[in-house]
């Protein structure tokens, strides 16, 4: 090296690096340098910013109101689908309720001589009207309890050996789920097509059944209705004064469901039965109730099932909502058994 060559030569020293700061340089430690010979000039630079992977950027209002309005938007399609999706369902299992009927009546046929289920067994006095039913105690059972007992199902697991409106059903295979409420013994959400079916009801000239026993052996079975949804007494008022249902078994005439368990045919006269025997006036017969969409199931003798509107049925509805009671307009062919359209057996 130089200085081995030469060893009295002086050692040259550089001068001391000078680090000069900028006057920009403001805030640390945001720089860069510059190295001269002799010093090292420090400049600011402003920090260069990276979006952050991890924050997420908040909507603005503008946004969240747009979304807010396709989430309105949707739920108000769906809505109503689903609205009827519901009523659907609740048509078809009350369908598949009055087909069980059918079944059960066919069995109940069978099993009774050929005789045809009255609306309720008659009185008897030396039994105190008192029947038997799945090895239970029950006071005059009704048609559908005859039914159901006829295929093991009871319309109440405590039934009472007395005359007593008040009980309620409590298993679904005997109700409508389109009125999950309508669960009264007597106003009852079914209604039997009593008059030509099977009425014990005593005449009053001889005292004897107006109609009963039924032997359904000439009863044209795929013509004639066995029972339906039934709005009972309600029918015959216009359908702004109709009250709302009653499950404790009141009566009341103008009341959805009242004395709902017997339908009358389309056609009465003054001269033949009527649902309710305390309330004989045109305007108090019982009804269809079209609770299915404009519809409402009809359960056949044969024991299918079809869905139609109250004038389907032969019935005569007015512009009030109220169904006639002795105009010649009304049909009975589908309920006379025959197929032919004839007056309910006198009552006289």
């Amino acid at each position: 090296m130089a200085f081995m060559d030469n060893p009295h030569r002086p050692i040259q020293v550089p001068p001391p690096t000078q680090v000069i700061v900028h006057p920009s340089l403001t805030k640390p430690p945001n720089f860069s340098c510059i190295r001269t010979p002799t010093a090292v000039k420090l400049y600011y630079m402003p920090a260069r910013t990276f979006p952050n992977s991890s924050r997420q950027r908040a909507f603005t209002l503008v946004e969240l109101l747009v979304v807010i309005g396709i989430i309105a938007l949707l739920i108000s399609i769906l809505l109503p689908v689903l609205g009827k999706v519901r009523v659907q369902a609740a048509a078809t299992q009350c369908a598949s309720n009055l087909r069980g009927f059918g079944q059960a009546y066919l069995a109940y046929v069978d099993g009774n001589k050929g005789v045809s289920p009255p609306y309720r067994l008659p009185i008897n006095v030396t039994r105190s009207s008192i029947y038997g039913i799945g090895g239970k105690d029950v006071f005059r059972p009704r048609w559908y309890e005859l039914l159901g007992g006829t295929v093991k199902r009871y319309a109440n697991q405590s039934p009472k050996p007395i005359d007593d409106n008040s009980w309620t059903i409590d298993d679904a295979w005997f109700l409508c789920p389109a009125v999950p409420d309508w669960h009264n013994n007597r106003n009852y959400p079914y209604g039997y097509n009593f008059q030509f079916l099977g009425n014990p009801r005593l005449r009053a000239s001889d005292k004897r059944p107006i109609n009963y026993p039924v032997k359904p052996g000439s009863i044209k079975g795929s013509i004639t209705v066995l029972a339906l949804d039934c709005m009972g007494t309600a029918a015959g008022k216009p359908e702004a004064t109709r009250a709302g249902y009653y499950n404790d078994g009141t009566k009341d005439r103008h009341a959805l469901g009242n004395k709902g368990v017997v339908v009358d045919p389309p056609r009465i006269t003054p001269h033949s039965d009527i649902a309710d025997s305390a309330h004989t006036a045109p305007e108090d017969r019982s009804g269809p109730h079209a609770r299915h969409a404009g519809k409402l199931n009809v359960v056949f003798c044969d024991g299918h099932v079809e869905r139609l509107t109250p004038q389907e049925l032969g019935y005569v509805v007015r512009k009030d909502g109220s169904m006639t009671a002795y105009e010649a307009a009304g049909n009975n062919k589908l309920f006379s058994g025959s197929g032919a359209d004839i007056d309910p057996p006198s009552k006289n």
